[in-house]
């Protein structure tokens, strides 16, 4: 476990559009030996994993450091009609949805080159969480579970583009000169921290951010909270009788906002300590998926980042976790720490099996429990 290192980002001054609100993230200097280029995958949905039982579905409107060659490719038809054979010309095909299929989800494309697509490597992450399930057949879990362990499993989010707000802001949103990045709030909670190594990347990448998944409290932040105010620290005046000072009243003023952002706005996402798992190594740089603690009394974000040799942040996408998502994943680890044990989880989480089950219900994970387990429960919860 280790904290996500924000070294060498800066804060800018920060923008509001409606209910989001943009910080820029700057570098005094570039990352040296790291580019990043997006490529659209011209398909409606993708499909990751080779051969005939992909395991992986998503839409995937775009991924980074990728090249595509000619607009032909598979596709899947949308709809079914019946038709007398013979029609020939008469019979027209319905109308059909892209596919684009890819082999794996980071693919090295050439020597030098590596092709991987954003947020979805966390994304996987997050569903293969002790996907296996239990190692040892303990009688409370259902065949299924025990077999096949916590599949299938499924977490929704939103496109950048359903959230109300966020394409008009991006529209209006001024790139300062050495922009790398962006920390974005809606109804001034964290909804994502997105960095990447040079500032030219920096300003090709900014238009994707609306083809970004998001979480649902983005969504409804985005949908019922109000213009979030201004945040500023006012600038001094006392002993300031010329430019000297008052660009001296300037920088503390500056100082005492980017303190402010970075020790309280950024928290969540750089107080806990998170998971790391390596998921590929290019030259000196390596890429990472990362999991939270799933704290359910804070925010909790998932993500991936790329660092180089000496630990730097070079690239850095995050996902905010909503609510239940933290439960669920809070829940499922806390019952993989106690050996998948109803009664030493329970004891964990100080309750007891009934309210261990209880929780699992309204998580939505009672699928992975005998059905006698769960008659038995609700038979006494529902008993005089």
């Amino acid at each position: 476990m280790t904290a996500i290192d924000t070294t060498g980002l800066h804060t800018g001054t920060a923008q509001v559009r409606g209910a989001v609100r943009l910080v820029p993230l700057l570098r005094p200097a570039p990352v040296h030996g790291l580019r990043l280029h997006p490529a659209l995958t011209g398909a409606d949905a993708a499909v990751v994993g080779a051969g005939r039982s992909p395991r992986y579905t998503a839409f995937v409107p775009h991924a980074y450091v990728a090249s595509w060659d000619g607009d032909e490719g598979p596709s899947a038809a949308y709809g079914t009609r019946l038709s007398a054979a013979g029609d020939g010309a008469e019979a027209q095909p319905p109308p059909r949805v892209r596919v684009a299929r890819l082999r794996r989800q980071v693919q090295r494309t050439a020597r030098s080159r590596l092709r991987f697509l954003p947020l979805h490597l966390a994304m996987e992450g997050l569903l293969s969480l002790h996907f296996g399930g239990p190692d040892t057949a303990w009688q409370e879990w259902s065949r299924d579970t025990l077999r096949r362990g916590l599949s299938p499993r499924e977490e929704a989010s939103y496109l950048g583009l359903s959230v109300p707000g966020m394409a008009e802001a991006l529209r209006t949103f001024e790139i300062v000169p050495g922009q790398c990045g962006v920390a974005l709030y809606v109804g001034d909670e964290l909804a994502s921290v997105f960095a990447v190594p040079h500032p030219e990347d920096y300003r090709l990448l900014h238009p994707t951010l609306v083809l970004d998944m998001f979480g649902e409290a983005v969504y409804r932040n985005a949908l019922f909270a109000g213009t979030p105010p201004d945040l500023y620290a006012p600038l001094r005046t006392r002993g300031v009788t010329g430019l000297a000072g008052l660009r001296a009243a300037l920088a503390e003023q500056r100082a005492s906002w980017t303190a402010f952002h970075d020790g309280a706005m950024l928290a969540p996402l750089t107080d806990p300590e998170y998971a790391f798992t390596r998921v590929y190594r290019l030259g000196g740089f390596t890429l990472w998926r990362f999991l939270p603690p799933f704290d359910p009394a804070r925010a909790n974000h998932i993500g991936e980042a790329v660092t180089d040799a000496e630990g730097r942040t070079a690239y850095l996408k995050t996902f905010a976790l909503s609510a239940a998502q933290t439960r669920r994943g809070y829940l499922i680890s806390r019952l993989a720490a106690a050996d998948w044990r109803l009664d030493g989880a329970a004891a964990g989480l100080g309750t007891d099996r009934r309210g261990l089950i209880s929780r699992l219900e309204r998580a939505g994970l009672e699928h992975l429990l005998r059905r006698d387990v769960l008659d038995r429960y609700r038979a006494g919860r529902t008993a005089p």
